[in-house]
């Protein structure tokens, strides 16, 4: 498994949040901006939810709904599975391979300190990561 540090990784980012009363249209504004795929959502400093590039694609744009007008409260994840900044960097992948979602909150004390996103696996933990997974599937298939 991974054993690089989420700290590590998020070590150089800068901190992406808004509240949940922010439009659609002003935090896609600030993730284009900052050049991120998801922003954290926080009510008085701690994570409450997530809005990600694919909640704009599924929950906004798709269904038709105004992005000026839709606040990130009726459109983001509430309480998304987070991490802390002192677990494995394969423990984060683990989280997103079994949620089927790209972005994992950097928590500590229920406050926001970066995220884990699919881009950090295109370094040399994915390989590592799906021979990983390819081997406990034939374990599990040879057990049956």
């Amino acid at each position: 498994m991974p054993q690089r540090m989420v700290s590590s990784i998020i070590e150089n980012q800068k901190v992406v949040t808004c509240t949940a009363q922010v439009t659609v249209s002003k935090a896609a504004q600030l993730m284009q901006e900052s050049e991120v795929g998801a922003i954290m959502v926080t009510e008085q400093g701690r994570l409450v939810g997530i809005f990600t590039e694919r909640d704009a694609l599924f929950r906004v744009i798709a269904p038709g709904r105004d992005a000026k007008s839709t606040s990130l409260c009726d459109v983001m994840t509430p309480n998304p599975q987070s991490i802390e900044p002192n677990k494995r960097f394969g423990h984060a992948l683990h989280l997103m391979y079994e949620g089927g979602f790209r972005h994992v909150p950097v928590v500590k004390d229920g406050r926001p300190v970066g995220i884990i996103s699919a881009r950090d696996l295109l370094g040399p933990e994915l390989e590592q990561f799906v021979d990983e997974v390819r081997q406990r599937e034939h374990i599990i298939e040879i057990l049956g």
